[in-house]
């Protein structure tokens, strides 16, 4: 699986909303294709970060997809809730951008619960969670927010 260009996509998606530049990419694990792009559209769905808008695409999309084949790309390490779906939608891998500790240190607002103690604390599920990919140019969408 080639990481930066799935994370390249998740960048130009979050270039969307450059207030709150958070982009995400579904990526069929074992064909490369890939099957939803979305951004942060809470301006009018507070719950449509870009994880879960990109989730819900799919699902609308494709009911019937193989979720146990996917790869997430986010620009920042999802929050809580975003976390939680990736869960319940059987997602097993996910690849990130920014740290939380990064936005953290920026002042960027989200809950502070990592990915990795959400994960830890399900009863179900497991994620394989890479992190840092591109993380130079993940971290310039944020520090353009706050700059």
């Amino acid at each position: 699986m080639n990481h930066e260009k799935h994370m390249r996509l998740a960048i130009e998606a979050a270039k969307n909303n450059p207030a709150s530049p958070f982009g995400a990419v579904i990526v069929d694990g074992e064909s490369g294709e890939v099957l939803a792009t979305a951004f942060n559209e809470g301006h009018r769905n507070p719950v449509r970060h870009g994880e879960t808008a990109a989730i819900y695409d799919l699902a609308e999309k494709n009911p019937d997809v193989e979720w146990s084949r996917l790869t997430l790309y986010t620009t920042a390490e999802p929050c809580p809730m975003c976390a939680g779906a990736i869960l319940w939608a059987g997602i097993p891998r996910v690849v990130i951008g920014t740290s939380a500790e990064t936005l953290k240190k920026l002042g960027v607002l989200r809950t502070e619960i990592p990915i990795h103690e959400v994960v830890s604390r399900s009863s179900f599920g497991e994620v394989d969670i890479t992190s840092g990919v591109l993380k130079g140019e993940c971290d310039a969408l944020y520090e353009a927010v706050v700059g």
